[in-house]
């Protein structure tokens, strides 16, 4: 139960990819880097005192559609069958 050599490092490098493909693992690897930097801005902002918390400015309301939304992604509303 010794560590592992590069060469099984590779073979489970190229199951995985096999398995995922190489967009679904970029769009995972640009996701888990998003969650990180949220991370982040919140120890950031939750270093701050109240006291200036309430000078600055307001965060921005969410609205229904972003300004600089993807013009490729699906709007989906779920309704109820009548």
């Amino acid at each position: 139960m010794g560590s592992f050599s590069i060469w099984h490092w590779l073979i489970v490098l190229l199951v995985v990819v096999m398995i995922f493909g190489t967009k679904k693992l970029r769009n995972m690897g640009s996701d888990l880097g998003g969650a990180v930097k949220g991370f982040k801005d919140g120890m950031k902002e939750g270093g701050t005192t109240d006291a200036s918390a309430a000078s600055s400015a307001p965060a921005a309301q969410v609205t229904g559609q972003p300004a600089n939304s993807d013009k490729s992604a699906i709007d989906v509303e779920a309704r109820q069958k009548s």
